[in-house]
């Protein structure tokens, strides 16, 4: 039998990613490539736009506060989403449509009109304070406001993939060591939440990369002091018109944001926590 040698035969059907290739080509990394091109060249060639940012604390302080807020998102949300998507697991086909249904709906509606609900709703003579007892509670303009109205936003992306792992967990294990002796909450601690952590590994980083890029809710719900960076290259475009310094924070948020996620691969292995090969 001959082995014929030479350059490998394109499968035919490898054509079909073609599209897709220039798709991502023309939205994805040629944008990215002008972004970083610009942080360099605009206004003039250098790194002046970089310089401007680490030399100035302000600007350290809003991503330091972006990071933060981001953080406190993740917790906050995975504080609540966890009882729920376990809750999901142990009702009746009835009501876990019901709770898949309160979770989707907000999803389904629009972030604007969330955002605006939330300022009528937290405003000094909002629903909030109009229940509490005594003078109103501030709730706007500062960080309370702005974790509530994100942590409502990301809420869907962290009850869905920590439901979609307890599902696939056994419970007849939970029964199997209670039958054993294990007392209830140490059965469920030791062996199903370790099968759950997959599930709230996901759920934490689609939250938190999520959450740094937030510019509606901040803007409306926070103030002065919780400016993320979203917000602040919306200000450099629109305000005063410095695109290559908006581009600079651009790159730079992008820049920490991968360092962060390649550190937490040498933690944990996320090909297998995104859903990709084992």
């Amino acid at each position: 039998m001959t082995v014929r040698r030479g350059l490998p035969r394109l499968d035919r059907w490898g054509l079909l990613v073609l599209p897709l290739a220039g798709f991502l080509l023309a939205v994805l990394v040629w944008p990215l490539t002008a972004v970083l091109l610009r942080s360099f060249t605009d206004p003039e060639p250098g790194v002046e736009n970089y310089l401007a940012f680490f030399h100035s604390p302000v600007y350290l302080d809003v991503l330091v506060n972006t990071f933060v807020t981001a953080g406190l998102v993740t917790l906050v949300t995975l504080l609540l989403g966890f009882p729920y998507s376990y809750l999901m697991t142990l009702a009746s086909p009835f009501w876990r449509g019901a709770l898949m249904l309160a979770v989707l709906v907000p999803f389904w509606t629009s972030l604007l009109v969330r955002t605006f609900a939330w300022v009528l709703i937290l405003r000094d003579t909002g629903v909030v304070n109009e229940l509490l007892p005594g003078p109103p509670v501030p709730l706007l303009r500062n960080l309370p406001g702005v974790l509530i109205g994100m942590v409502q936003v990301m809420l869907p992306f962290a009850v869905l993939p920590m439901y979609a792992a307890m599902r696939g967990i056994d419970r007849r294990l939970l029964q199997a060591a209670e039958g054993l002796g294990a007392r209830p909450a140490f059965a469920f601690w030791r062996i199903y939440a370790p099968l759950a952590v997959p599930g709230v590994a996901a759920s934490a980083l689609l939250v938190f990369v999520s959450s740094l890029g937030f510019y509606v809710t901040p803007a409306l719900l926070g103030g002065p002091k919780n400016i993320m960076i979203g917000e602040l290259i919306v200000q450099q475009l629109s305000g005063v018109l410095r695109w290559g310094f908006a581009s600079a924070l651009a790159v730079i948020l992008l820049v920490v944001t991968g360092g962060l996620l390649m550190l937490m691969s040498r933690l944990v292995d996320l090909r297998r926590l995104l859903g990709g090969a084992r």
